[in-house]
């Protein structure tokens, strides 16, 4: 349990950053205390699709993988990162992203942002 509120914690901190550099990802609410819990609310969204769907996108695209050598990771972090997006949308969450190639930057930023808090924060695995 403990390990996936710091996942959660961590997503949404990944999120927030690639929110606050990227014009194009868009959070908007009427007060922070809003804003920051739709940004919990949607790490969880995103939490969900890297579970569930982006092994089987992961799966399918092996081929591209090896042939890219690894870079084809790029599109899928943007197609799950999109993804979320659309969910987003459906479940009436103010988070949007524009595009294909804001979701590929958005998607190395919370990459990045990402690995980076996990490294700080505890994983409960003590």
């Amino acid at each position: 349990m403990k390990n996936f509120v710091v996942k959660t914690i961590a997503n949404a901190g990944a999120l927030a950053v690639a929110v606050w550099l990227l014009d194009k990802i868009t959070l908007t609410g009427d007060s922070t205390a809003k804003k920051i819990g739709t940004l919990v609310v949607v790490a969880l969204v995103f939490g969900l699709v890297n579970f569930l769907v982006k092994p089987i996108v992961q799966l399918l695209t092996f081929p591209l993988f090896i042939l890219t050598l690894g870079l084809i990771t790029l599109v899928v972090n943007a197609l799950m990162l999109l993804l979320t997006s659309w969910l987003c949308d459906k479940l009436h969450l103010s988070f949007h992203v524009q595009g294909f190639w804001t979701a590929v930057l958005g998607g190395l930023i919370i990459s990045i942002v990402s690995w980076a808090l996990h490294l700080v924060l505890p994983d409960g695995k003590d």
